[in-house]
């Protein structure tokens, strides 16, 4: 290969609140990819606990920044997506993935749509069944509990699962037609918390010690690390690992510092432990 690999990440990017892109950047970079944006929305801040944010809606541009890249014989290793604001939104994105797809490269599709048992805002189940029709294009997919249950159609219940009760979801939602699943959030206690891999058909668990709160860009924290690991050839599972480490590293550093908690997680200081766990430049 005469280049170094090369990542597009379609999501919104918020000005304050690291989430997105703005944590989608600077994570698949550092992994030593070179990452493509493509924005979808414009905000001043996320709209995670703040108010009176400002907000630019960028869907008429999606479609003439793709054909521009096109036109340039522009191509992506892989394609990473995460929130995504209306049904026109996941439209496009259909359209992309189709236009960019190939044999050698991967399409990873975090459905950000819910958390803890609901819908966010402006979301309803129309929308789940919209972005179950996305997961089925991708090539791996990784989805919360909430999101899973939402797209297959199943009543969400709250933790602890059984193992019977994880590998039945995660069986449902390969029938979507992913080949490759993490899916977040599973515990089968109170003291350990993280993620389940299907791997065609194989399953594998990690699971670190449960940190307490809620923080805001964990799951973008963990999706980019996962893509950045994948694009660095690290098998399904132990991506999931290396994000997961990640992850829980960067709750640890912000409980340090304590800041408010809307202000996202303090991944800057953690991207030095990533890029050593991937050894990309040993």
């Amino acid at each position: 290969m005469d280049r170094i690999n090369r990542a597009l990440a379609i999501h919104d990017i918020s000005g304050f609140g690291k989430c997105s892109l703005t944590v989608a950047l600077p994570v698949i970079s550092a992994c030593g990819i070179e990452t493509t944006v493509m924005p979808t929305a414009v905000l001043s801040t996320h709209t995670g606990g703040f108010t009176g944010y400002t907000w630019r809606d960028l869907t008429d541009d999606m479609l003439p920044m793709a054909q521009h890249w096109k036109s340039l014989e522009i191509g992506f290793d892989a394609i990473y997506t995460g929130y995504l604001g209306s049904f026109e939104q996941i439209e496009i994105v259909k359209k992309i993935v189709n236009d960019f797809k190939t044999e050698d490269n991967f399409f990873i599709c975090d459905p950000a749509m819910a958390d803890h048992g609901k819908m966010y805002a402006l979301f309803n189940m129309d929308f789940a069944k919209k972005m179950a029709e996305l997961c089925s294009l991708a090539d791996i997919i990784v989805p919360n509990f909430t999101e899973a249950a939402f797209m297959t159609g199943e009543e969400y219940r709250k933790g602890p699962y059984t193992k019977e009760y994880v590998e039945n979801m995660l069986v449902k939602l390969s029938a979507l037609g992913p080949k490759k699943i993490v899916l977040t959030g599973v515990c089968f206690d109170s003291e350990n918390l993280g993620c389940a891999c299907w791997d065609n058909g194989t399953i594998d668990y990690v699971m670190m010690p449960r940190l307490d709160g809620v923080y805001h860009g964990t799951g973008d924290v963990f999706a980019s690390s996962l893509c950045g690991a994948l694009m660095c050839g690290k098998s399904l599972t132990k991506a999931a690992e290396i994000a997961t480490k990640f992850t829980c590293g960067c709750i640890e550093r912000t409980l340090k510092y304590t800041p408010d908690v809307r202000y996202g997680v303090a991944f800057e200081g953690e991207l030095p432990s990533l890029i050593k766990e991937l050894g990309i430049y040993e």
